[in-house]
């Protein structure tokens, strides 16, 4: 006889997360005259499923079907309107799409916080550092990162700043574009053609949760053309994660250096990335 499953307990149904209950907990907290609606007589406090449906653009019946885990799928389109019309914050948008199991093709930008005041932080780290934004323009850098990446944040760049940039000057400071377009980074990155695969696997993965970003696959399309190296590893396939570790240089004044890679992600801002380079030791030569 084959054994019978055990059946799954109740406190273990209480933990599993539920889009259909973080719906009806949303909308109960929503109060139907700061929405439009009038108050009169309720059963429920908060708001009925069908001006919910209303306020997200959606029929009534989809979202009843959705708060009651009846829907085998919610599409992109329809939890963007979802966390639009129930006023979702950045931190319930970003719950409501991995309940859906769904990347966020436009997750908003940190509440009351300016991207530009990271200059001030990377100015305060003694080491190089620098700061990414989702397309790798760097948008903050210090100047020990100037120093060291002369060619790409410093003076053999156009132009030269130590603080953050505006938008329409980033693009001369893409790391991608430094590495595959300047003819004098092969000679300045040791071991070029591994980093530079590794470099177009990680933005790969960092482009997943935005696939149908216009700005980034014309970026794509840009380096793909300009570049057959990035055009190669690009169509690899390769994906990984944006790994710490040894990076080695070839200065142009200080010779051969080495750093310790770390790469943070910015709480208030998550599609940014502060990358830290503390002073290391080469790998000893191999016979």
């Amino acid at each position: 006889m084959r054994a019978q499953e055990p059946a799954q307990s109740g406190a273990e149904d209480e933990v599993r997360p539920s889009l259909g209950d973080f719906l009806r907990a949303r909308r109960d907290r929503l109060r139907p005259e700061d929405l439009g609606f009038p108050r009169g007589r309720r059963r429920a406090p908060g708001l009925r499923r069908e001006e919910a449906a209303q306020l997200c653009g959606i029929s009534p019946t989809w979202y009843t079907w959705i708060e009651q885990g009846r829907a085998t799928a919610v599409s992109v389109e329809t939890l963007s309107a979802i966390a639009s019309g129930l006023h979702l914050s950045r931190a319930e948008r970003a719950y409501l799409f991995e309940l859906g199991a769904r990347a966020d093709p436009a997750p908003p930008r940190g509440e009351g916080s300016d991207p530009q005041q990271l200059a001030g932080l990377v100015r305060a780290v003694r080491s190089p550092a620098y700061v990414l934004d989702r397309h790798w323009d760097a948008i903050a850098w210090n100047r020990p990162a100037a120093e060291l990446f002369v060619d790409w944040l410093g003076s053999g760049a156009r132009p030269s700043l130590e603080h953050a940039r505006p938008r329409d000057a980033a693009a001369e400071r893409n790391l991608l574009r430094y590495v595959f377009l300047d003819d004098r980074a092969p000679g300045f990155i040791v071991d070029w053609g591994e980093r530079a695969r590794r470099l177009v696997a990680e933005y790969r993965a960092d482009m997943a949760s935005r696939r149908d970003d216009p700005v980034g696959k014309a970026f794509v399309h840009e380096l793909c053309a300009a570049s057959s190296d990035f055009e190669s590893a690009w169509r690899s396939q390769q994906v990984l994660s944006r790994e710490g570790g040894l990076r080695s240089f070839q200065h142009p004044k200080r010779g051969s250096c080495a750093y310790e890679q770390y790469t943070l992600r910015v709480a208030q801002w998550p599609e940014l990335k502060m990358t830290m380079l503390l002073p290391g030791h080469a790998a000893p030569a191999r016979d």
